[in-house]
C-alpha cells in the first residue's frame, strides 16, 4: 500500500478498518511463526529451535495413553540444580512448574501432574541414593532425567555416568514409565570444560543402548547463540552455569511439543 493512500485512508475517517486489518495481518505472522516450532514469550526473544532438535525416534507409549483417556498423567523430573530451577526468580518459574503449566494449558480435559525432584549439586551416584524414594515410589509415567553436568564440572570419572543411568532406566523400564534424558546445558562454564562434548556424546550412547531418546537442551541452546545470535545473558544468569526465567520457560515449552509430538505418533501407531 502506498503510504499517501495509507494516510489518505487515516485523512477520510478510516482509521478503526486500517487498525483491524493490521491486527489481522499480524496475527496471522504470529500464528504461522508459533506452527513453525517458534513461541513468544512474555519476556525475551522468540523461543524457538530448528525441527531436527524436536523430534523424537521413540513413542512414550504411557504417556500418549494417558493424554488419550485424560489422565491422570505424572511427570517426574529428576536431576540437580537446573531441574530444581536455580538461577529462576521463583520456584514457579523452573521448567518443571512451567511444563506443568504449558501442559495443563495444552490438555485441558487431563489431570496433569509434574514432580520436581532435583537437588542442588547432585551427580548421578547421589541420585541413585535417593531413587527409590524420590523416583520409583511417586510411580510416574514419564521420568525426564538430567544428567551429566556436576560430574563435569568436579572433572570427575564420566563413567558412572553411564552405569547409573542405565540401571536406574531398566529400574523405571521395569516399572513401566517412560523416559526421556536431557544432557548438559550450554553455558560458559559447561563449555570451559574440554571433555563436554564427550560428556554430550556419553548421554547420546546411554539413549542409543537403552532406545531411550534425548532430549537435546545443549544443541537447542547452542543453536540460540551460534545461529540466533542471542547473547549468553539472554538465557544465562550471571554465575555463567545456571538459565534464566526466560530459559527455563523456553525449555519448558519445547519439552512440551517434543512430548505432543511423540505422544501424537504413539497413538497414530495403534
Amino acid at each position: 500500500m502506498r503510504k499517501d493512500r495509507l494516510f489518505g485512508s487515516w485523512k477520510s475517517g478510516k482509521p478503526m478498518a486500517i487498525a483491524g486489518a493490521l491486527l489481522v495481518a499480524v496475527t496471522t505472522i504470529l500464528m504461522a511463526t508459533a506452527s513453525a516450532g517458534a513461541v513468544m514469550l512474555a519476556k525475551g526473544p522468540t523461543c524457538s529451535a530448528p525441527a531436527s532438535l524436536l523430534r523424537l525416534q521413540r513413542p512414550l507409549p504411557h504417556v500418549a495413553a494417558r493424554l488419550a483417556d485424560g489422565g491422570p498423567l505424572k511427570i517426574l523430573a529428576f536431576g540437580s540444580s537446573s531441574t530444581l530451577g536455580f538461577g529462576a526468580s521463583t520456584p514457579e518459574m523452573s521448567y518443571p512448574a512451567r511444563l506443568q503449566s504449558e501442559l495443563r494449558r495444552r490438555h485441558p480435559k487431563t489431570a496433569i501432574t509434574v514432580v520436581n525432584r532435583g537437588v542442588n549439586g547432585n551427580e548421578t551416584r547421589e541420585m541413585m541414593l535417593r531413587f527409590e524414594i524420590d523416583v520409583l515410589d511417586e510411580k510416574p509415567d514419564l521420568v525426564i532425567w538430567q544428567a551429566g553436568t556436576n560430574t563435569l564440572l568436579n572433572g570427575h570419572d564420566m563413567w558412572p555416568v553411564f552405569l547409573d543411568v542405565r540401571s536406574g532406566i531398566r529400574r523405571l523400564r521395569a516399572q513401566g514409565a517412560d523416559v526421556l534424558l536431557m544432557n548438559p546445558q550450554y553455558s560458559p562454564r559447561v563449555l570451559a570444560r574440554p571433555d563436554h562434548l564427550a560428556m554430550n556424546d556419553l548421554v547420546d550412547v546411554i539413549g542409543r543402548e537403552l532406545d531411550v531418546d534425548v532430549f537435546d537442551r545443549f544443541g537447542i541452546m547452542r543453536n540460540w547463540a551460534e545461529n540466533q545470535r542471542y547473547p549468553m545473558d539472554t538465557f544465562i544468569t550471571a554465575d555463567g552455569l545456571h538459565m534464566n526465567d526466560w530459559a527455563y520457560d523456553c525449555v519448558a515449552n519445547l519439552l512440551a511439543d517434543v512430548l505432543d509430538k511423540a505422544s501424537a505418533g504413539s497413538i497414530a501407531a495403534k
